[in-house]
């Protein structure tokens, strides 16, 4: 009888220090400025932002120069052709090819086609020609936007020269001269080989990890500032009251980004029409591990901030560097194995990688079951650390204060 009522009083301790530590800890976000901005602000407006860039999906219509020293009839058309493609836009035609790289150095126009004196009696020889395209390299898009409507045209010339030579008689023989094989071009899981459907599922899920260290961060860094890590609760030998601080911590910024997340994963991407393929209860179970892996990661990474402005300047900058190793905008295969390790450090890279099989290729949970099961293992890892960053901080301020405590007794004695 005697230890079922320890039970309920232990119980009945444990819940109320949960929420007087959740409800503490609310009051505090909502209280810091700084703290709402990272938390409301920037996850509402970033996606938006992102998204309102990359909408166009393409580059179109990317202005080129063209210096024609051909001249002919067949050189013209191929220009023409070239210039009625989607992807560049015919803005100058040079005397040579000085005239056209100045033109490039000013940005007024971001790709060169040269077209050579011997282009037509090529043609008209049998010989096989050449055409130049020379792009600005500062941008990946307009290199393939020029080199995409060169080689379309290129290719409906030749199947049309080839047509001319065959001297085919039927519509059959003709359809057979032009395309010997007949192939179809399908762009998995990126229909409109667009940037946005590419590159914005990631970035979503990096807004969340970042802005949870930023707030949290803040949050830690000005506790420090003020000392006030001497929480009522206490720490006893067996580390519960430590395992209520950061559990009912967890759980205050839990509740916020839950309902930040079905934003951010779900509203955002349908808004912008970007591919949903998959289930949103699938993306609701990934979603757990996920935010507590990048909850528990951002309350130890706050041991590192000894001031409110700290956070700034250690995570905001990492930003970039977690896009690159998390095997989005570069193969993961391609990525060097020390940077594969370092990427494994945070939940960004799981997450990224798994909300992509769910939402662009229609995944299912045991389709990600490796990301799943690395960001379980993650928020265990990064509890146990967390609860090892409070103790220290806890303890830390309690001598602290006692010393100060003590430096007055021998100041007024």
């Amino acid at each position: 009888m005697m230890k079922t009522e320890r039970i309920k009083n232990y119980w009945k301790q444990a819940t109320e220090d949960w929420n007087y530590i959740f409800t503490k800890e609310l009051k505090t976000i909502f209280r810091d400025g700084g703290v709402l901005i990272f938390f409301f602000l920037v996850p509402l407006a970033y996606p938006l932002l992102y998204s309102f860039i990359y909408t166009d999906e393409v580059v179109r219509d990317v202005p080129i120069a063209v210096v024609d020293a051909d001249g002919s009839t067949t050189s013209r058309l191929y220009l023409r052709h070239l210039d009625a493609t989607p992807d560049v836009h015919i803005v100058s035609y040079c005397a040579d090819m000085h005239e056209a790289e100045n033109l490039v150095r000013r940005r007024d126009a971001y790709g060169i086609v040269y077209i050579p004196e011997s282009f037509t009696a090529d043609l008209t020889a049998g010989r096989q020609t050449h055409v130049s395209a020379f792009s600005d390299m500062s941008g990946l898009l307009y290199y393939k936007s020029v080199l995409l409507a060169n080689t379309n045209v290129s290719l409906d010339m030749n199947a049309k020269i080839k047509v001319e030579r065959a001297g085919s008689s039927t519509d059959e023989e003709t359809k057979v001269v032009e395309h010997p094989i007949a192939y179809e071009e399908v762009n998995l899981y990126n229909p409109a080989a667009g940037f946005a459907s590419f590159l914005i599922p990631a970035v979503l899920v990096l807004i969340i990890q970042q802005t949870l260290l930023l707030g949290v961060g803040m949050i830690t860094g000005t506790a420090r500032e003020n000392n006030l890590f001497r929480h009522p609760v206490p720490i006893d030998r067996h580390y519960t009251g430590l395992l209520r601080i950061v559990f009912g911590k967890a759980m205050a910024y839990l509740m916020i980004y839950l309902p930040i997340s079905v934003y951010v994963l779900g509203v955002v991407p349908h808004l912008f029409r970007l591919n949903q393929l998959g289930a949103p209860s699938t993306l609701g179970l990934f979603a757990i591990p996920l935010l507590l892996a990048c909850i528990f990661f951002a309350m130890t990474v706050g041991g590192l901030m000894r001031r409110r402005e700290t956070c700034i300047l250690l995570i905001v900058f990492s930003s970039v560097p977690l896009l690159f190793i998390s095997g989005i905008s570069w193969p993961g295969a391609s990525i060097s194995p020390f940077w594969r390790y370092v990427s494994w450090l945070f939940p960004s890279t799981f997450g990224i990688n798994g909300f992509v099989k769910i939402n662009n290729m229609g995944a299912r949970l045991i389709d990600v079951r490796p990301e799943w099961d690395a960001l379980w293992a993650q928020a265990i890892v990064y509890f146990l650390a967390a609860c090892l960053v409070y103790r220290n901080d806890i303890l830390g301020a309690r001598r602290r204060f006692a010393a100060r405590l003590d430096a007055l007794r021998h100041k007024t004695c």
